[in-house]
């Protein structure tokens, strides 16, 4: 009797499961086969289900240059952020993690509080600050904006993840000779691999998605990033959907590759022992 009702409740556990993956899984599956139908089959009503593909989007968003570009700029900015948001993030981290000092919890509400805050209150005086020192049109006011709310995230995981590592393995590397640069280096770095991927994964998916400042500080045709470039395609007289479908399949397929490579090293980060 109870072998048959953990059965059942695996079943029905496993539907569950499949239930909810259908539906975060349907807008991409559906994103991607609206790239490739023609405009009939993409306001046929009922939708068709079943069509044969066409390459005529893509092979349009790849032939305007804005697009390619486009791509281009978000990528420089996103990596750059990710990369910043992770070397300033980690030791700052280990500082909260495993140090008491003066202003430590004040600190850390400064870095959760900024999440807190609507980008869209920080518009304005962003932009009147940005116009004030020369930084309109520059992908460095993008990755200095992104910056202040990534880098609130890449603390936040990192140190629960290095508050989880023995004290013992610190304290022994000390007794060895290990200055504090190596403690953090050699050991909280390699053993923190997953925190440490999780948060680069959450700066670089919200740094390529982020469309507010991108489309407010940034006019230059040539610095647009993608986001904002896909809303080029809607206009009062047409919605092009095929070549928005195509151009969004675009812009999440980094993210999506950036994601499985990071993966990788999670797994790796996990299983890595302690030992010497």
């Amino acid at each position: 009797m109870m072998a048959s009702s953990w059965r059942i409740g695996s079943i029905l556990h496993a539907v569950g499961l499949l239930v909810v993956l259908a539906f975060a899984l349907f807008p991409f599956y559906w994103m991607v086969t609206s790239s490739l139908k023609d405009q009939t089959d993409l306001l046929a009503s009922p939708p068709v289900w079943l069509f044969t593909p066409t390459w005529g989007n893509y092979q349009a968003i790849f032939a305007d240059r804005t697009v390619m570009t486009a791509v281009v700029n978000s990528l420089i900015v996103a990596t750059s952020t990710t990369a910043l948001s992770v070397v300033l993030g980690t030791p700052a981290a280990y500082a909260l993690a495993r140090y008491e000092f003066r202003g430590k919890a004040d600190l850390w509400f400064w870095f959760i509080s900024n999440r807190m805050i609507s980008p869209i209150v920080l518009a304005l005086p962003i932009y009147l600050l940005s116009r004030q020192v020369g930084l309109l049109n520059t992908h460095l006011v993008l990755v200095l904006i992104y910056l202040t709310f990534n880098l609130p995230i890449v603390v936040w995981i990192c140190t629960d993840q290095f508050r989880s590592i023995p004290r013992d393995l610190e304290e022994s590397a000390r007794l060895e000779g290990a200055s504090q640069f190596d403690v953090f280096w050699r050991i909280y770095l390699p053993l923190g691999v997953p925190g440490v991927a999780v948060s680069a994964i959450f700066a670089f998916i919200f740094s390529w998605n982020e469309l507010l400042y991108a489309l407010v500080l940034i006019t230059s045709q040539d610095l647009k990033t993608a986001p904002v470039v896909a809303t080029n395609f809607m206009s009062g007289y047409e919605l092009p959907w095929g070549k928005i479908m195509a151009t969004g399949t675009v812009i999440v397929l980094p993210v999506t590759i950036f994601a499985m490579l990071v993966s990788r090293h999670m797994v790796r980060g996990l299983t890595m022992g302690a030992t010497k």
